[in-house]
């Protein structure tokens, strides 16, 4: 059976219509949809280490819950196995809060994937443990003094470093936050292998100013 052009054309059209209305009347993606793509989405990406201060306002967060006086004493990286370190980066964070009002301090850890051990994915919350009090060495800051981030701090280090983390490549640097008396300002402590053996910098975070003490 042939049609003619004229049929064959009204068929088209015909057709094209039906499936313009099929697709017009498909529902929309409600909320619950669009969120469960995305988690699903952000589900699939590989953990990647991110900056100090990407994980400590992640902490920071839940931390008001515990103590609104709260302050950050320590900010230091660490590493799990699963996810590599790099370039200021790192794939486990751990934060140490104080309460001057309770005086207390809590641990809090962020981490971007389990190590199928200890450590678990996303935000943990330790439990308080009595706090005595600013010293000396170990001093509470405000965040308002935590401008540099780690990736910043890595840089700075590293120029002043010069060629030592190339001559010295199994040593891996790992960032401690803080702040004590012989400091105006909190300091990033970037350093490669050990302060025994290995290279230190300090690089203000406030500043971006690096020294070796």
């Amino acid at each position: 059976m042939f049609m003619d052009k004229k049929t064959l054309i009204t068929v088209s059209m015909v057709a094209a219509v039906l499936a313009w209305t099929a697709c017009s009347n498909a529902p929309e993606p409600t909320a619950a949809d669009t969120k469960a793509a995305e988690a699903k989405k952000e589900a699939a990406k590989a953990p990647e280490p991110v900056t100090g201060q990407t994980a400590f306002y992640a902490m920071y967060k839940p931390a008001r819950t515990w103590a609104t006086d709260l302050q950050p004493l320590i900010l230091a990286s660490k590493t799990i196995s699963t996810v590599k370190n790099e370039d200021g980066k790192a794939a486990l964070w751990t934060a140490v809060f104080v309460s001057p009002s309770l005086r207390q301090a809590r641990t809090f850890t962020w981490a971007a994937a389990d190590d199928g051990v200890a450590v678990h994915k996303g935000v943990t919350a330790g439990g308080a443990e009595a706090w005595s009090g600013s010293t000396r060495d170990s001093m509470p800051f405000q965040n308002s003094d935590f401008h540099i981030d780690s990736d910043a701090a890595f840089k700075a280090a590293s120029d002043l470093a010069g060629d030592w983390p190339k001559g010295h490549p199994d040593l891996k640097p790992s960032y401690v936050l803080g702040a004590s008396a012989k400091f105006p300002q909190p300091v990033w402590m970037v350093i490669w292998g050990t302060q025994k053996n290995g290279y230190a910098a300090y690089v203000n975070a406030l500043t971006g100013i690096a020294s070796l003490k």
